[in-house]
This record gives C-alpha cells, sequence and structure tokens, in this order.
C-alpha cells in the first residue's frame, strides 16, 4: 500500500504544469475587420441604419409619429445589441424628436413646459413646410440620416397622368424623390389600359383642402407607396412601378408613410376575342365518344392584340347532362350533341369596381365563338309523367321497359323541373314545394315556406327560381332548402346561363334579371314578353310576345370624368336590335343561328329567326343582334288554344311545337343551314287530340310526348324516314285526379340512363 501512494505522488510530480492545467480556462480570440492585427473588431457596432433611408417619413402639421427602430451592425454586416439610441433632428422647427425614444412631432416637442406638465407630451405645431433629417446613434456610431417630409394635411391623392407644368401642376414625377429612383418604365397615364407583362409608372397629386383653399402638396408629402386591392391584376414594386397581369381593372390605394391615403385605378386590358380550336384541325366541330376526352384550345387576344397567358376561363355546355364541359377539353358521358363556349366571365375574370364597369373594356364579358361536340351512340331514358290535375307521378324506366309504381304527392303540382344531373325533380303547388328523389322514386322533401310554380333550376343545380301569385314575390330558392333572395312580381318564365350565374325572369311587362355580378336589375319591357330562351353563346335572351325581341349581357356605357377621376354609369341588359316576328313560346338552337317561335295569334303559326350572336368583347354601346325571318307560316291541319312549348333537339337538327286544342298532329320542323327550313308534322296515332307538351330523349332519338283526347304519353321514333309515331305502344300512366278520373299528362322530364342500365 505504501509502495502504490509513492507512485502516484511521483506521477503527479513529473506531468508537465502546462498540460496539467489545460482546459482550465479560455482566451477569446480577437478577429479584426481588415483581417490584419489590429483596428475596428468583429462584433463591434460601425453602422447604424434608419429605414427607409431613401423615401424617409411623411406627417401632416401637428402629427405625431414613430421611427422604425435602428438596425445596428459590425463591419461584417451581423447585428450588434445596443442598450439605448440616442435621436436628433436637423430643424426642430420642421420636425422635432424625443431624444431617448424616437417619436416624431411635425413641429415642436413641449419642453420645460412648467405646470407639471412633461416634456415632450406635446407637440406644438410651427405650420412650416420642409425636411428635416433625424438621426440615431450609439457607442460612438451615427446613423445615415433619415429625411421626414412635414407639409399641410393631405386631403387626397389622386392618381392620373403626368403633368406638363412641374411648376403650377406638379405631380409625383416632378419630384426630388423621384430622380433619386431607379425607374425604367414610361408613365401610366390612367387614360388606358396596359396589356399583360407590360410595365408603368404610377404618377399622382397630392392635394391638402378642399374646394377654393386646395393646394398641390405633391412634391411636399415625400413618398408615395402604392397596393392593389387586387394583386392578380397588377403588383407595384416600391418605386411605384406597376406591372400588368390578369385582365381587369382594380382599385389602388396609395399611401404616405404616416399620413392619409387615397384611391385610383389601374386596368390590365381585357381580351378582345378568344378563339376556341380543336388541336391539329380547323374545324370548330368534333364527334368524340362516350368517355372520351377532346382537348380544346382557347387563343386569347386583348385589346391591343397581345396574346394573353393564364386568364381564368369558364367554359359552358348547352347540355352539361351529357356534354359536361371541363377546363379546356369535353368529355361526353352520354350520347347527344351540345355547344361548348369559353367566356372571361366577370368576377372571376376581368372584374372592375363598380363604378368602372365598362372603362377600357374591363368589367364586362368576353365570349368566344362555339365548339360542336357529338357524341354518336343511343341511351336509354328514365321518364317521370306528372299532371297539373292529379296528385301522382309515375316513373318510366326505358332500360327495363318497367312503368313504375305511381307515388301519391302531398298536393297537386303546378309545375315540374329536374336537375342537370338527374337526381332531383322540384314540383311547385299552391301549398308548398314539393322535392322528389329521381334515383329513390320517393318524395324527399316538403318546404312550406315556399309555394307557388318552379321555373327553372340552375345547371349547377344549386338554385331555384319560384313565383309565388299569392305573395306576389319571386324566389331565388337555393336546393339545400333556404331563399336566397327575393323580388317583387309574378313570374311566368325563367331560364338560366349555362355557368348558373344568370337567370332572365318575365313577369310579363317587367323582366327581371339576376346575375352573380351586378344582383338584381329589372328592365321595364315595351312588349309583354311570355316566354324567355337563352342565346348560344349565352350573351344574352330573345322574348317572345307581340314582336319577339332580344336584350344583349353587355351594357350601354357612359364614361365622365371629374377631377381627373374617370368614372363610368352603365345601363344593364340593353335592348339588342331584335324585331322579330309574333311568338308566343320560343327557343333557341344550339348552334346559335336560330331563334324559333310559334304563336296562336292569329292562327297557329311557326316561326323561324335567323340569327347571328355576336362573340368578343363588349362595345360599349351593347350587342346588336343580327336576326331575319326567313320562315312566317301557318301550322297546317292545328288549330291551337295555347301553345305549350317549342322543343329543338340539341343537336339543332329537329324542333317540334306543343300546344293546346285540335288537330292530332305534332308540327315539326327541320332548320336549314341557310334560308327556311322545313315544316312538317307527324301525325299522332290512336285517338290523340293534341300533344300537349313533351320531352327529347338526351341522344335526340325519341321525342316523348303527352296528348290530350287518350291522355297517353306518345313516344316519336327516329328512323330512316324521319320521327314517327306508332312504332312503340303508348304509355298510359293513368293519373287521376280527386273523383279519379284519368287526365292528361302535362307535366315531363327525363334524364338519361346507359341502355345497358345504370
Amino acid at each position: 500500500m505504501r509502495r502504490f501512494f509513492t507512485l502516484v505522488v511521483l506521477l503527479l510530480f513529473t506531468i508537465p504544469f502546462g498540460i496539467s492545467i489545460s482546459g482550465c480556462s479560455k482566451t477569446s480570440v480577437v478577429v479584426y475587420c481588415d483581417g490584419g492585427d489590429s483596428g475596428v473588431q468583429v462584433g463591434q457596432l460601425t453602422t447604424i441604419t434608419l429605414q427607409p433611408r431613401i423615401y424617409g417619413v411623411s406627417l401632416n402639421y401637428a402629427q405625431i409619429g414613430l421611427i422604425n427602430t435602428p438596425s445596428a451592425t459590425d463591419c461584417k454586416g451581423n447585428s450588434v445589441s445596443v442598450n439605448a439610441f440616442t435621436y436628433g433632428t436637423t430643424d426642430m422647427t420642421i420636425a422635432d424628436i424625443v431624444p431617448s425614444s424616437g417619436r416624431l412631432c411635425a413641429g415642436t416637442w413641449n419642453r420645460n413646459t412648467g405646470g407639471g406638465i412633461p416634456d415632450y407630451t406635446t407637440c406644438v405645431p410651427t405650420n412650416k413646410s420642409g425636411t428635416a433629417y433625424i438621426t440615431a446613434s450609439a457607442n460612438g456610431g451615427s446613423s445615415n440620416p433619415l429625411p421626414v417630409f412635414v407639409h399641410p394635411q393631405v386631403t387626397s391623392v389622386v392618381l392620373g397622368s403626368p403633368t406638363t407644368d412641374c411648376t403650377n401642376d406638379p405631380t409625383t414625377n416632378c419630384c426630388p424623390l423621384a430622380a433619386l429612383a431607379t425607374v425604367t418604365a414610361s408613365p401610366y397615364s390612367g387614360t388606358s389600359c396596359l396589356s399583360q407583362g407590360v410595365t408603368g409608372q404610377l404618377v399622382a397629386r397630392v392635394f391638402s383642402g378642399t374646394g377654393a383653399t386646395r393646394q398641390n402638396i405633391s412634391c411636399l408629402a415625400g413618398h408615395l407607396s402604392y397596393t392593389p386591392q387586387d394583386g392578380s391584376i397588377v403588383t407595384i414594386d416600391e418605386n411605384g412601378v406597376a406591372t400588368a397581369h390578369a385582365p381587369g381593372s382594380t382599385i389602388i390605394s396609395a399611401f404616405l408613410s404616416q399620413a392619409g391615403s387615397s384611391a385610383g385605378f389601374f386596368s390590365t386590358c381585357p381580351p378582345a376575342s378568344i378563339q376556341l380550336s380543336l388541336p391539329n384541325t380547323n374545324s370548330t366541330s368534333v364527334t368524340v365518344n362516350q368517355n372520351n376526352t377532346q382537348p380544346i384550345t382557347a387563343t386569347i387576344k386583348d385589346t391591343n392584340g397581345v396574346t394573353l397567358t393564364g386568364v381564368n376561363l369558364t367554359y359552358q355546355s348547352t347540355t352539361p347532362t351529357t356534354i359536361p364541359a371541363g377546363s379546356g377539353s369535353v368529355t361526353p358521358v352520354f350520347p347527344g350533341a351540345g355547344a361548348i363556349t369559353a367566356f372571361c366571365q366577370p368576377p372571376t375574370c376581368n372584374p372592375s369596381p363598380i363604378n368602372q364597369i365598362g372603362l377600357f373594356g374591363n368589367g364586362k364579358p368576353v365570349a368566344s365563338n362555339p365548339i360542336s361536340v357529338t357524341s354518336p351512340g343511343t341511351n336509354s331514358t328514365i321518364l317521370y309523367i306528372a299532371s297539373t290535375q292529379s296528385q301522382y307521378i309515375v316513373p318510366v324506366d326505358f332500360t327495363t321497359t318497367a312503368q313504375g309504381a305511381p307515388v301519391r304527392l302531398p298536393y297537386v303540382p303546378n309545375s315540374m323541373v329536374i336537375s342537370q344531373d338527374g337526381s332531383t325533380i322540384y314540383m311547385g303547388s299552391a301549398n308548398e314545394l314539393m322535392v322528389f328523389n329521381a334515383l329513390g322514386n320517393a318524395l324527399s322533401r316538403e318546404d312550406t315556406t315556399v309555394n307557388g310554380q318552379v321555373l327553372a333550376v340552375s345547371p349547377d343545380n344549386n338554385t331555384l327560381i319560384i313565383s309565388d301569385p299569392i305573395r306576389q314575390l319571386v324566389y331565388l330558392y337555393s336546393s339545400a332548402g333556404a331563399i336566397q333572395s327575393t323580388y317583387g312580381g309574378v313570374a311566368t318564365r325563367a331560364q338560366f346561363t349555362p355557368d348558373s350565374q344568370t337567370v332572365y325572369i318575365t313577369t310579363g311587362n317587367q323582366l327581371i334579371v339576376h346575375s352573380v355580378f351586378t344582383g338584381w336589375v329589372s328592365i321595364p319591357l315595351a312588349v309583354t314578353a311570355t316566354d324567355v330562351t337563352i342565346t348560344s353563346p349565352s350573351v344574352g335572351a330573345f322574348f317572345a310576345g307581340a314582336t319577339t325581341t332580344a336584350r344583349g349581357y353587355c351594357p350601354v356605357t357612359t364614361v365622365t370624368s371629374t377631377n381627373g377621376q374617370t368614372t363610368t354609369t352603365n345601363v344593364y341588359y340593353p335592348n339588342a336590335g331584335v324585331t322579330g316576328p309574333t311568338s308566343d313560346r320560343v327557343a333557341a338552337t344550339n348552334d346559335g343561328l336560330h331563334v324559333l317561335g310559334a304563336t296562336t295569334t292569329p292562327t297557329a303559326t311557326f316561326t323561324d329567326l335567323r340569327v347571328m350572336i355576336p362573340t368578343g368583347s363588349c362595345p360599349s354601346a351593347g350587342l346588336t343582334f343580327s336576326n331575319t325571318a326567313v320562315l312566317t307560316s301557318v301550322l297546317s291541319g292545328v288549330t291551337a288554344t295555347a301553345i305549350t312549348g317549342v322543343v329543338p333537339t340539341s343537336d339543332s337538327a329537329t324542333a317540334f311545337v306543343t300546344y293546346t286544342g285540335s288537330g292530332g298532329v305534332v308540327p315539326q320542323y327541320a332548320p336549314a343551314a341557310s334560308g327556311a327550313g322545313t315544316l312538317g308534322s307527324v301525325k299522332l296515332s290512336g285517338t290523340a287530340v293534341a300533344p300537349v307538351a313533351g320531352v327529347f330523349s338526351a341522344d335526340n332519338t325519341t321525342f316523348y310526348v303527352g296528348t290530350s283526347g287518350d291522355n297517353l304519353v306518345h313516344i316519336l321514333t327516329k328512323g330512316t324516314a324521319g320521327f314517327q309515331d306508332g312504332l312503340t305502344t303508348p304509355i298510359a300512366p293513368k293519373l287521376t285526379d280527386t273523383n279519379g278520373t284519368v287526365v292528361i299528362p302535362n307535366l315531363l322530364v327525363q334524364r338519361p340512363r346507359k341502355a345497358t342500365g345504370g
């Protein structure tokens, strides 16, 4: 044990002293900024920066402000901690500052006021305009001088054209600060739009006071910064250079650092044309098999002829059930036909503030040419049959040729429409709205808060138009079960545009239009309207009456300019210059070439109004629809008390007329590519007296028509000899009234189904 202790002691004394104490203390390594062995050290404060160093701070007389906290860095740009800064000013009669906190006063702070009033609590105005420079110091260093611009109270900032007289009418491009910015963009005058990708230097006038006391203080107020309300239309950098992006007009707010703000407008040029085409072909019509996707190319030119990219187009189909439109493509889901168009539709494309709609074309829709799509083949149908005299609805599935059992309804329906997806049937009554599940063949909901006639359901299946003659209200009703909005009147007909954003509603001598963009608009009509049909493309609507008329969706725009601000006023849905023959009911063909009509005045007569529906951008004077009546002909053998419908096929090849009265025939018309088409009729079989209501199958091969006289539904089938009746046994729905009497099946809707079921 003693030997071990002696060894330990010897080892301790033989270890070198330096090694024995290594790690017991640390010595910081000094690094100098120049890499040498003397001078300013890294980590030592070398720079104090006040921001915004060039554009400074703007204050109204007597306004109190606060500068940004200074940043302190060393020679390598690393942050350095500073316990406190001391602030100073070059002219405390213009802009004073609290030495310890950096609070600014556009005037002079109180000092040594007495009476117990602390220093630096009251900003005493001197009403002296000019520029003072503020600095911050600490640890022996001083900041850059920060300009503080003091001026009279800013009351307005107006964006506009650059001045031609910097002495008497200065604009911001005249001022010394403008020379400090590196700007290569030409001034944006506000008198025209800029094309996508083009830049413009914003120019403003800054004013103090109003009326006769208003003075231009543009070069006293300091630097303006700008913010667009809609950043997708334009972006603006710190120098006020605007870069145009998506079509549209937006409010621009002009801000002074700590003073007032105001607004102007910026416009990115709208599309002038949208040209749809099919890749690798010059044709505008195509045949596409079911479930195959056909791309569609859109070439968009703005009003300066510049090709636009990234434009938010909305694609519409005239037959969304069978030929739904995608975004730049179409994929048929059932055999049928339809027309596809593309729209730049506010507010999702080419938007504008309400008082700028129409200026440079912003805020107005732009339509493309149509692409005709046909999907070959046949499909089956599920037909739903009801009557305005019966409490029953009967489904018929032509896939299984089975006639379903009648379903009893709570009330007798006065109207019936089916959603575009075929899932829901809406029936109006004097007591309530009845909602029928078409997939389960059962009533799914009743709503006693709304009664009256169901006139239309939107293509997106979300909104109904219901007219209540008792309360004299028109309801905009959500399919989810709530009244969205109401408008006074008793409506007779209604139709939505394919994009579901606009609905045209006739109320006799008044037209009511509801748009997502403009809300409700009421328009007096010179001629009582009895029906409405939407054009293809959906740039307006035609109205039946003693004279067939039309309204366009382009407003008539009037531009006014006051105190350098340009604004617009608009007359919405103006007359489109159509004076057509008398009609009681009308229907537009999907090819956009015909508006077909029928009337009982003075005798049963059919009309074909050949139309040319304009596309492209909206003119300031509104749209004018070119039109020529190519056919006005008596319906031979028909004695009609009322025309109940004009029903064209989705491929625009055939149209039938339904009516009450007598004749025993279904008038049939085949439109021609030019001039008058061929008017004839299909003889009804058996004891049928008149075709009172009808609906085409989605593939256009069958016309189902409810008839008076025999109270049946006849099936007109298309063959090599055209449409014929009697090839298929009529359907006997046997709808009865409260007395058990069989009544006329005058309410028909259908949904397509694959021919093999499903």
